[in-house]
């Protein structure tokens, strides 16, 4: 069971600071930041700010295994093309009080 979180955690990684920031700009997507990758996934998949579901830091460490299972599945389908990152970051902001 460690070994298969350890795995997910490495995938997480490995989406979020190498494979989406290198689509970021052929994609034309808001942003290109690893940071910003994990806060519009993870708070897709805690359905918030990922800060109000996760008690500590880093959060792909401290959040549940089903939500990081579906913060991982969620940055495939963005890397595949198949779900908007642009949406997903526009609810990430919405969720944090950042649109007007």
């Amino acid at each position: 069971m460690a070994m298969q979180r350890a795995a997910l955690e490495a995938r997480w990684l490995e989406l979020t600071r190498t494979t989406l920031p290198a689509l970021a700009e052929a994609r034309d997507w808001p942003v290109s930041a690893d940071h910003c990758f994990q806060r519009i996934l993870l708070d897709a998949a805690c359905e918030g700010r990922w800060t109000d579901h996760v008690a500590c830091r880093p959060a792909y460490k401290a959040i549940d295994e089903v939500q990081l299972k579906a913060a991982v599945a969620m940055a495939e389908a963005v890397a595949a093309g198949e779900a908007d990152l642009h949406a997903l970051n526009l609810q990430s902001l919405a969720w944090r009080g950042k649109l007007r």
